[in-house]
């Protein structure tokens, strides 16, 4: 048994506990508020359950089978399987007040069903043959239902589990001319993101239902060209991974993200999987399948990702096309083996407004405490404690471990102030800004405006109010900052004692004496 394996052997123990100790609510289910949670912890119980090594862990591994069967058989009773009815072949999401009146909602079958197919084709042995029976005609009500009869055209997540589920249920049903289809979609997928990007950059947790869609794919298909087509593309997925890795950490911009992506890589179960140079904290807010699904990573890839003995800039163009026309952006990224930082030049409206533009990452610990450290202005859909959705109003450079943003909020603006976030840490305040000692990490955050810095729970949030206000934000691993004399918090600030940021007129910036052009001007100079 290999590392990748040992660690899926303890994500299965890990969350096969979970359930066991979760107790059913009276729908003999453990969770409402996601029918793919009960899908998934059921699959981790059964798989702990029916296997030697890890039953051990459990109470009692028979009743913990008949545990998981029963939450898996309600899960598959609640299919719309009536082909006159509105999505057919589709599962309800959320599951309140009962799930006997829950609604069919287009969204659980896409990564679920495929996945279905992958854990009947491994456990079918196991399975008692009323389940038995219970997934074969679940799996052809999901065929016929056909969710994934759709076009490719923004090269989304959606799409990509669509072109998975083409090639899993076309060759499950032995249907080619589905096959084909999918084996085409595939082949304009990989096209489309190797010479224009992936248009969800940094966004997770879609990103992972790329990875887990088409390693499903890959696991089960049977003709060698095929898998070979999966493997490619799963190979440029993981090579994508590597680029922005630090133990954990998913560097720089980020055009989608839920809360518990920002701002904490707390969606780690995959890179845990994967690399395992990180230590796996107790949250687990998307547990899916990444104890069962590992497309081993390019060899070349993983030695990018764990031996970061020199810095590296990663500079790349994305050209994003949700509106009907092309638009180009362009992304950088400045990591090191104790920290990164990067975002995105250009500012796009995303779905739901929760592109986070640029970050400073650090690794990923224990606790899965707060590890990155960004200012934004508030945007649509911002509320406190959702730092998330960014406004239109920043102008920003990027400049190796230096990012400088100013923040020309007009006076109309509802919202006036600046809201950083900063990891917990030793923080100093000092009139020209804040100094900070993060991990194995020194930062330097020069401030222009009046600020103000208040303590959470996991995370420090600072206000910050100035006409316009700006922010120069410095990070230094640690053996960096002793070679330029600062091997202490007091050593930094003393660096920084004289220094200031100020804006001239026509928004020229200056940082540490030196006057540079207008930011946006600079912008476009760098990216050409």
């Amino acid at each position: 048994m290999n590392g990748q394996q040992q660690r899926q052997t303890e994500l299965i123990t890990i969350i096969a506990l979970k359930a066991q100790n979760q107790p059913l609510q009276g729908s003999g289910l453990w969770f409402h508020n996601d029918i793919r949670d009960n899908f998934y912890y059921a699959s981790y119980l059964f798989a702990a359950a029916v296997n030697a090594e890890t039953q051990v862990i459990l109470d009692n591994p028979s009743d913990a089978k008949k545990t998981a069967e029963a939450v898996l058989a309600k899960v598959l009773k609640l299919l719309q399987g009536n082909p006159e009815q509105p999505l057919y072949g589709h599962f309800p999401l959320h599951l309140n007040p009962s799930p006997e009146q829950a609604r069919p909602h287009e969204l659980p079958v896409e990564l679920m069903g495929s996945l279905m197919a992958y854990f009947y084709t491994r456990c079918e042995n196991e399975l008692s043959e009323e389940l038995k029976e219970a997934f074969k005609t679940a799996l052809k009500h999901i065929y016929l239902g056909g969710f994934y009869r759709k076009p490719l055209q923004l090269f989304n997540h959606h799409e990509a589990k669509y072109t998975a589920a083409k090639i899993i249920f076309g060759q499950r049903f032995e249907d080619r001319e589905l096959l084909e289809d999918g084996i085409a979609s595939l082949k304009r997928t990989m096209e489309r993101v190797t010479t224009l990007g992936m248009p969800e950059y940094g966004a997770l947790p879609w990103f992972w239902h790329w990875v887990q869609a088409f390693t499903c794919a890959w696991e089960l298909a049977t003709e060698p060209a095929v898998k070979k087509q999966l493997a490619d593309l799963l190979d440029y997925l993981w090579q994508e991974r590597s680029l922005f890795y630090l133990k954990g950490a998913w560097a720089g911009a980020h055009s989608r993200g839920w809360p518990h992506d920002a701002p904490a890589d707390r969606n780690v179960l995959h890179d845990y999987v994967q690399f395992g140079d990180f230590p796996l904290g107790e949250a687990m807010p998307r547990t899916e399948y990444a104890g069962f699904l590992c497309y081993p990573a390019p060899e070349d890839a993983r030695r990018r990702a764990l031996n970061r003995v020199k810095p590296v800039e990663v500079k790349k163009q994305i050209i994003k096309i949700d509106t009907g026309e092309e638009i180009p952006l362009h992304s950088y990224a400045y990591v090191t083996k104790d920290y990164a930082a990067g975002g995105i030049w250009e500012r796009v409206k995303e779905f739901d407004n929760e592109q986070i533009r640029w970050m400073v990452s650090f690794p990923v610990t224990a606790d899965n405490s707060v590890n990155q450290l960004y200012f934004f202005h508030p945007g649509e859909g911002y509320r406190d404690g959702d730092h998330r959705h960014q406004s239109d109003y920043a102008e920003v450079l990027y400049d190796k471990n230096r990012i400088l943003t100013i923040f020309p909020v007009p006076e109309h603006a509802e919202q006036q102030e600046i809201i950083g976030v900063l990891p917990k840490g030793t923080w100093l305040q000092e009139e020209a800004g804040l100094f900070g000692q993060v991990q194995n990490c020194f930062i330097a955050i020069l401030l222009k405006g009046s600020y103000s810095m208040k303590e959470h729970d996991e995370y420090h949030q600072v206000r910050l109010l100035g006409q316009p206000a700006a922010v120069a934000v410095e990070v230094w691993g640690r053996e960096q900052a002793e070679e330029l004399g600062m091997n202490s918090l007091s050593a930094l600030v003393e660096r920084f004692r004289t220094a200031s940021l100020t804006l001239e007129p026509e928004a020229k910036l200056t940082y540490m004496g030196v006057s540079s052009p207008t930011i946006l001007e600079l912008t476009c100079n760098l990216i050409q």
